[in-house]
């Protein structure tokens, strides 16, 4: 068990809500209390920059500097590009650059997870959030552990996943010790493999929950937590303030700001970094985006392991997903990607099913690296429901796009010659934070994973899969392991031992 004697514990909503932020713990890093978001540099690109007529041979060099060095750009470089992608012949280019950028950091995989929410319950008042506080019309419960077992029981043995993002609520009831309980239960629970019979169990559980304290975050460390992932939602400071109302907790902009640099600062090296895209500008958005990421490297040399793009949805008891003046359409989205993976080159770039089938299949050559499948957001949406698909709006945050199953994504991406990855080894040999910064800008990361891939996708070709998925994925796997023959000769041998281990029913085996 967690030792969360260390952290604070709160007795009700309301004095979680009025002591919660530890005001030191931003001070810290926003020295002299100037923002890393810089409103009028963002400004001067939008303007002078993003707004103009892109020259295109600018434009090709900032693609040769974003494929060769894996750097972050400079927010005027990505502005520049956002001038172009305007143009559909340079933003060809640009996509096709981001395809390779993505090739080379992280090869022909995909990775894939579920979403997992434990909880509705909140303290916050957010105006597009059907989680939010007062919204009479959401349907309130806290999974518990038994509950979450039921859930583990569809997930890890009737789907096959071997990674979630488990989402909170942000309320005391299931403030640290909750998170920590649920992450120890979903390690520890092992269930039987649908079609082989052989126990499944989650490998790797990144959470996206609330901004926490260092102390906070060093318990969460200590269970094993994944990717811990604050959405900014909008860096908009003005938005910011008219979408969380000032009396909570998610009101304070610098305690959200500031989360990933207590992240790093606590051993919690993996962060995902989001934006909800339709609340504001997407350029501003974005711009900010890459400030926050160059932030976070100057002080630790470290940048976000994740970017998501989630779109504003359809949610219970709001009209702003319907009413907001920057929804976004789909060429825009597109560019959006595009633009983040030149930005950022090394990140994994996540595509979630809020977007509809057409959406992602249209992105994924654009330099996605993970997606979600069979997802259901409903509170215990899993087990409570037979049909994979179903939704419940009153139950859940907000609504889904792509209802597809696991075993059909696996199944379409495999008729990509793209490979379906549910590896997690490189969490558990440390190749995280620092250490894989330079492994993922050089492409040996995306080598290692390649055959972490093969490994863990003939697992569950073997595990889960349909007749007709398995025959496309045995094909691919062909294809895979002679591509490993041809550029590790020597170690293949090794490799090959793994993979018949593998087919005779051992598991979790990886290098």
């Amino acid at each position: 068990m967690a030792d969360t004697s260390s952290i604070r514990k709160f007795a009700t909503a309301a004095d979680y809500t009025k002591n919660f932020i530890v005001q030191g713990e931003i001070d810290k890093y926003l020295p002299g209390g100037k923002h890393f978001i810089d409103d009028a540099l963002i400004a001067k690109c939008i303007d002078e920059v993003a707004s103009r007529p892109a020259d295109p041979v600018r434009v090709r060099e900032i693609i040769a500097k974003s494929e060769s060095t894996c750097a972050t750009l400079l927010p005027e470089e990505t502005a520049v590009l956002m001038s172009a992608s305007s143009d559909p012949a340079l933003f060809e280019e640009m996509r096709a650059a981001a395809d390779r950028i993505k090739h080379k950091v992280y090869d022909n995989r995909i990775v894939v997870f579920a979403p997992l929410y434990m909880s509705n319950l909140c303290v916050n008042g957010c105006r597009y959030c059907g989680f939010r506080e007062g919204n009479d019309l959401q349907q309130r419960r806290v999974l518990k552990m038994d509950e979450l077992k039921e859930e583990l029981d569809v997930l890890a043995g009737r789907i096959g996943h071997k990674r979630l993002i488990a989402v909170y609520g942000e309320h005391p009831t299931t403030s640290t010790e909750y998170i920590a309980e649920t992450i120890e239960t979903c390690y520890g629970h092992k269930v039987p493999a649908k079609r082989s019979g052989r126990l499944n169990s989650i490998r790797r559980v990144n959470v996206n929950a609330a901004p926490l304290p260092i102390a906070d975050l060093k318990v969460l460390r200590s269970v094993g937590i994944g990717t811990f992932q604050v959405f900014q939602e909008t860096y908009s400071r003005r938005l910011y303030e008219q979408m969380h109302p000032a009396w909570s907790v998610k009101g304070n902009y610098d305690w959200r700001t500031t989360c990933f640099h207590r992240c790093l600062e606590a051993g919690v090296d993996d962060v995902g970094l989001g934006v909800l895209y339709g609340l504001c500008d997407w350029r501003y958005e974005l711009l900010a985006t890459v400030l926050h990421a160059r932030d976070l490297e100057r002080w630790f040399n470290i940048g976000p392991h994740t970017l998501s793009f989630p779109r504003l949805e359809p949610a219970s008891g709001t009209k702003v997903p319907e009413e907001s003046p920057w929804l976004i359409d789909d060429v825009t989205f597109s560019r959006i990607v595009v633009i983040a993976r030149l930005s950022v080159p090394y990140t994994g770039i996540i595509i979630t099913a809020r977007e509809n089938p057409e959406s992602r299949n249209r992105v994924l050559d654009h330099g996605m690296t993970q997606l979600d499948c069979s997802s259901n957001i409903a509170i215990k949406g899993y087990s409570d429901f037979e049909d994979e698909s179903r939704q419940e709006k009153t139950r859940q945050q907000f609504m889904l796009g792509d209802g597809r199953s696991l075993d059909e994504m696996v199944r379409y991406l495999a008729s990509r010659d793209t490979i379906t990855s549910f590896c997690t080894a490189g969490y558990r040999c440390g190749r995280t934070g620092g250490c894989i910064m330079d492994a993922l800008k050089t492409g040996r990361e995306g080598k290692f994973c390649k055959i972490n891939a093969v490994l863990t996708f003939r697992e569950w070709l073997d595990d889960f899969a349909s007749d007709e998925t398995r025959a496309i994925g045995d094909s691919l796997i062909v294809k895979e392991l002679a591509g490993i023959r041809e550029w590790l000769p020597k170690f293949y041998p090794t490799v090959m031992k793994q993979y018949e281990a593998t087919c005779r029913g051992e598991r979790d085996l990886f290098f």
